[in-house]
């Protein structure tokens, strides 16, 4: 091999970073978790789209894939169904062969504070957000050892790390990701498994959009960058976990910020 052509493949691996690597994406039709997708794809990444009820969404962004030349299928799971989030493991499987990256992005609110918090509010908001969690994550986890490579990525929130008014429920599964991603590191480290999270501050979101404009300009007002993310720094941090080798048990946070 000349050293023109080891410098093309070098360059063709730094242009690419995750080429041809499989990753699933929850949560992956709409928002912050359309964006990560996006940009799996932009990546040379193999990306299983998976969504519960937005199907158009996942069926387009599908498309917008395959007209640049990427790989992505959609996949229906409702992932706080430990069965079905262990069919979505399969169906990515039997497409790719394997598993190398899972970005756990799906979540919910029921925002509400908690004197008026119903039983049914509090777990549905604990089941889509942490349960999927350990759902997604232990059906993956023995392929990911086996093959002595895995990146696991959750989406935590600055919520988790700071509460939030009228979100005790959405805290405490946001918190629970922080911990739930520190404890599995420190298990998974020597077989080349990371698992990180990341910590989104306010996003520009449909949810953010949604957000009365006397209330947005007083949450801006309290961030030190005074402007709302953009989906689209959440998907760099995503893939520079995915990237990495040597980042582990971490909370990358991106809130311009909002929270130190």
């Amino acid at each position: 091999m000349t050293i023109l052509e080891k410098e093309m493949i070098q360059q063709n691996e730094e242009t690419f970073k995750l080429q041809d690597k499989v990753v699933i994406v929850t949560g992956g039709s709409r928002g912050i978790g359309a964006t990560i997708v996006k940009e799996l794809a932009k990546q040379g990444a193999n990306v299983v789209i998976n969504y519960n009820s937005s199907a158009e969404h996942a069926e387009a962004l599908v498309e917008d894939i395959d007209r640049l030349g990427g790989k992505a299928i959609a996949c229906k799971a409702d992932v706080s169904n430990l069965e079905e989030a262990k069919q979505l493991v399969e169906t990515t499987k039997n497409q790719f062969g394997r598993v190398d990256i899972l970005i756990n992005n799906a979540g919910i609110t029921r925002d509400r504070t908690f004197r008026k918090l119903s039983e049914e509010e509090w777990h549905e908001v604990l089941n889509v957000n942490l349960n999927s969690v350990y759902h997604t994550t232990s059906a993956v986890i023995n392929t990911m050892l086996e093959q002595k490579y895995g990146r696991i990525i959750n989406i935590s929130s600055i919520i988790g790390q700071a509460g939030g008014f009228g979100q005790t429920n959405y805290s405490t599964s946001k918190a629970g990701m922080i911990g739930f991603t520190k404890s599995l590191a420190l298990e998974t480290a020597k077989n080349g498994v990371t698992v990180n999270a990341i910590c989104p501050g306010y996003i520009e979101t449909e949810m953010s959009a949604a957000i009365p404009e006397n209330i947005l300009e007083q949450i801006v007002s309290k961030i030190p960058m005074k402007r709302l993310g953009k989906t689209s720094e959440i998907a760099e941090a995503v893939i520079f976990l995915a990237s990495s080798d040597y980042i582990t048990g971490q909370c990358i946070n991106v809130n311009g910020g909002a929270y130190m």
